[in-house]
Parts: C-alpha cells; structure tokens; sequence
C-alpha cells in the first residue's frame, strides 16, 4: 500500500478589492466550514456537491484544494482514484490519480482562481510522485455559461491544466475517441518509477494489444 502524505499549500490574492485564498488539501472539518456558492452547480447541487467534496477529503488518496472568499466556497479541484466502474481504473495502480473535477463558478472565473487551484495542488512534493491524469469530455464543459464554442472551450482547458505541468497523450480509449475535442491530458510526477509509466502505456492503449 502506498502512503499518500499531504503537505498543505496556501496563497491569497486579491481579486476586485476582494481577498482570494486557494489552499488545500483541506480537511472535512475545513470544508465543513463553508457553503458552497450557489453558481457551482456544474455536477450537482451545491449542497450536495458540498457533501460529495467532503467524501472524498476523507479518502486515504483523496485531495481537496479550494477557492473562498471569507464566506464560501467559489472553487475546487479533487484528486482521488480513478472510480473503480472506469477503464483508468484496471491497473490497479496505487500512484495513479484522476483530477476529477475542477470547478469555478461564474462571476470569479476572471480572477485566475483554477490556474491557483492547481498551483496550490502541485505545490506539494509529494505530487511528484503520483501520475495524475485529466479526462476532458466536451460534454462536462460549460459552453452555455461561457459562450465559449467547443474548440475555444478545450484551448481555454488546455492552457489551464498546461499551466501545471500536464500535457496531451495519446490513447485509444473510447469514450476519448468519441469526439475530437475530447482529450486524456497527464502529468508524470519526477518519482514515478518506470514500471508505473510502462502500465500507463498499457492503460491508454488497451486495444492494441489485443492483436
């Protein structure tokens, strides 16, 4: 079993006369503190994705950095195991991590918040020793919010997720191929040993090898 050690990063910043603090990992009783905005509503309710965010805080992997104001909640990025019902889950490897989700709500969207979530997540050393991936489906995209089109949405995406480190790769799982605007993006931590990355090779090339 690998020890997954946490090491907790802050910044704050100022957006519109108005402080910002991006910390994490948070604890459940750091979450527990603070309501959700009420504009987070890309997955669930606010209350609920609340309840759900706070679950994951409790797993043995799970990593919470979020955004806030005094008051409340107005981001979030999570980093656990990739769900056991998903293709990224088969090869059991105990330093793969899915960024999950990562949310801001609108009125803050302009302030930088999810390039300092990510900031704050891969402040840690520790990061470098997980591989972390990134699925991007276009259909999770908030196109009607923004305005933005498909292809503006994903460039807008891959700046975000370049800006800490990952990058495209290649893969011929079926949900990504679905769409050309869909993407698997990954970072490869500096203490990931070669075995983890050749499973990885394995992962996202699954149909190859049936040949």
């Amino acid at each position: 079993m690998m020890e997954h050690i946490k090491e907790y990063h802050r910044i704050e910043w100022e957006a519109d006369k108005e402080p910002l603090t991006a910390e994490g990992p948070v604890s459940p009783e750091t979450l527990e503190r603070f309501p959700f905005h009420p504009g987070l509503v890309a997955f669930r309710p606010p209350a609920e994705q609340r309840e759900a965010i706070i679950g994951i805080s409790r797993l043995p992997e799970g990593r919470i950095i979020i955004a806030r104001t005094g008051a409340e909640v107005i981001g979030y990025v999570t980093f656990l195991y990739p769900d056991p019902l998903e293709h990224w889950s088969k090869g059991n490897m105990h330093d793969l991590l899915e960024l999950g989700a990562i949310e801001v709500t609108a009125p803050y969207r302009r302030y930088h918040v999810a390039r300092n979530l990510l900031r704050v997540a891969f402040s840690d050393p520790h990061m470098e020793n997980y591989i972390v991936i990134s699925t991007e489906y276009y259909w999770h995209w908030d196109l009607k919010g923004t305005g933005l089109s498909i292809w503006e949405y994903r460039n807008v995406m891959e700046k975000v997720m370049s800006s800490a480190g990952l990058e495209r790769f290649a893969t011929d799982d079926p949900e990504i191929t679905a769409h050309p605007a869909n993407c698997l993006m990954a970072r490869i931590g500096k203490n990931v040993p070669l075995e983890s990355m050749e499973k990885f090779d394995r992962l996202r090339f699954q149909y190859r090898y049936l040949y």
